[in-house]
């Protein structure tokens, strides 16, 4: 028994070493960079006056969020800020009964950002690193009526933060709203960032827009591990289990059957079905991957397109972060990642 408890222990931390050193290979010198993040507060705005206030702060709001306010109002479902009906409907949604519930439970989780505010300057740091002639957007914290949990449009330069998708894995309200517990498990505050970069990044390379040659199960697993690699990049201390929105022991069962996973996706013909219901059931969300075991995690094939991407890019010769991303040949890509797990 206690050799046994020694090899477990001893598989754990080979385990720990090899996440550690794949880690260390992100690591890089934003000493240098500032990203001048500033988080703004919209739901205070939009909460802390009195309903019959908020008619005559609309000019004001207009004023201090520009776009920000349209994006966030076309979520709500306010429509145009310049229609005539506009100051009806943002009154509506500002003195809805649960929504002013949510706000209250929003301040009682977030009362201030600053250690949020820190980490997106650390993120986007990181992304000014990769891409310096990029522009870092316009962040701002609201309650979506529980609409929406990150906001940003393709070619938007605005990113917007819905509290109330990340209240805690046992916030009343999710059950009510019919979410599984499976998702609800990542709504906390430590994925905000996360989420936020990943979405940044699918916002930026949009699967649609990058036009791949073919639109199979390949393109959307190894777009997918794009994605992660990108998020990867921005965030280099988080751990996989939330990168991925893994539990350690899922996390565990990718890390043991990488190989036996590709192979039945090699043997099964799957890679280049473009089937929508098998693609969905590989790349969307799930409480596991059903053409695996019930141990596996959903989107187990995008931990794969990952694993890919990043054998791709610590092969041979210096490859950057923009030419990745850019990157339409996944043909190509799969071909020189060389990808071949034991």
């Amino acid at each position: 028994m206690r050799v046994r408890f020694i090899i477990i222990l001893l598989c754990i931390s080979s385990l720990a070493l090899i996440v550690s050193c794949r880690r260390s290979n992100y690591k890089i010198n934003i000493s240098g960079i500032s990203a001048g993040v500033e988080i703004m507060r919209l739901e205070k705005d939009l909460f802390t006056p009195d309903p019959g206030e908020i008619p005559g702060i609309i000019p004001i709001l207009k004023e201090k969020y520009g776009s920000v306010l349209q994006l966030f109002s076309y979520v709500i479902n306010a429509g145009d800020v310049n229609d005539t009906s506009y100051n009806e409907l943002l009154t509506g949604f500002c003195t809805d009964r649960i929504n002013n519930e949510v706000y209250s439970e929003v301040l009682r989780k977030y009362p201030d950002i600053i250690r949020l505010e820190e980490e997106m300057e650390d993120a986007f740091r990181h992304y000014l690193w990769y891409f310096p002639d990029r522009k870092v957007p316009e962040i701002f914290t609201c309650i979506t009526g529980f609409n929406r949990s990150i906001i940003t449009v393709t070619g938007s330069t605005v990113l917007g933060i819905g509290l109330d998708g990340y209240l805690g894995r046992d916030c009343e309200y999710y059950p009510r709203l019919g979410i599984y517990r499976y998702v609800a498990a990542r709504m906390n505050s430590y994925n905000i960032v996360p989420d936020c970069m990943y979405t940044w990044g699918k916002t930026l390379w949009d699967y649609e827009e990058m036009r791949y040659s073919a639109g199979n199960a390949m393109s959307e697993i190894i777009h997918e591990g794009k994605l992660k690699y990108f998020e990867r990049c921005m965030l280099p201390e988080v751990n996989d289990t939330i990168l991925f929105g893994f539990t350690s022991d899922q996390m565990e069962f990718c890390i043991n059957n990488e190989s036996q996973m590709w192979q039945y996706l090699v043997e099964h013909d799957l890679l280049f079905s473009t089937d929508v219901l098998t693609i969905r059931k590989l790349t969307g969300e799930a409480p596991f991957t059903s053409f695996f075991t019930n141990e596996s995690p959903g989107r187990a094939a995008v931990w794969l397109g990952f694993r890919i991407v990043e054998s791709y890019m610590n092969g041979n010769g210096k490859k950057d972060l923009q030419a990745l991303m850019d990157n339409r040949d996944i043909q190509g890509l799969l071909e020189q990642a060389k990808y071949n797990p034991q």
